[in-house]
């Protein structure tokens, strides 16, 4: 694998109501994407494998298990393997998520 460089994470970034991840890195042992969502839009609670969020910009919240964090700029949030996790944005929110394949 190449290194790759992205200077500002603000030229990838697609705001909106329904994610529209951009993917920054796939490969057999992960997937990395920025994604951004509008004040008010949802990520409705849903199971995966393990992940990684770490948002960028905005505030909200996420829903991990029967847990809820408030979550702002510089916030990190791991999400372990099988757990429910949702996102609420109560702002402009941009995220960097990797989730382990």
């Amino acid at each position: 694998m190449e290194p790759k460089h992205y200077p500002n994470w603000r030229d990838i970034v697609v705001y909106s109501e329904h994610p529209q991840p951009q993917i920054i890195e796939e490969n057999p042992k992960y997937k990395s994407v920025i994604l951004g969502l509008e004040a008010g839009a949802k990520i409705p609670p849903h199971a995966e494998g393990p992940a990684i969020f770490h948002f960028l910009e905005g505030t909200g919240r996420v829903m991990v298990a029967e847990k809820t964090y408030s979550i702002q700029s510089g916030s990190t949030v791991i999400v372990p393997d099988g757990a429910a996790r949702g996102i609420e944005a109560e702002t402009r929110l941009a995220i960097l998520a990797v989730r382990v394949l």
